[in-house]
């Protein structure tokens, strides 16, 4: 009964080590794949960064363009608001359109402040 107690003893040591043998290149395996997955997350997140930086260029570089458009588009405006606003302009529309023109001396009165308060 001793020799069939120490059969099963070394046959357990044996099944154990079987194991250990099992569960260590398990261990390796899971640790590549850890790190290979570690990894890849890195490596995706580098590349959707640069993905969104270029995109964020091609945004800036629109809205520099509309901006130069806008400021050019503002200069025109500015010298179209000074023709339109000049004396000679106003005074031909008077003359051409309205039929207007320089009041004559006599038709001239000039009203003089009194100083008086009512």
């Amino acid at each position: 009964m001793a020799a069939n107690h120490i059969t099963s003893v070394a046959g357990a040591e044996q099944a154990g080590a079987g194991q250990a043998e099992k569960t260590a290149p398990q261990l390796k395996y899971s640790v590549f794949l850890f790190v290979a997955f570690v990894m890849m997350v890195v490596a995706i997140t580098y590349v959707w960064s640069h993905v969104q930086m270029t995109k964020l260029e091609y945004q800036v570089a629109e809205e520099m363009t509309l901006k130069e458009q806008m400021l050019e588009e503002q200069r025109k405006l500015k010298l179209e608001y000074a023709t339109l606003k000049s004396p000679q302009r106003i005074e031909a529309i008077a003359k051409s359109s309205l039929n207007l023109s320089y009041p004559e001396g006599d038709q001239v009165i000039i009203i003089r402040d009194t100083g008086a308060v009512r």
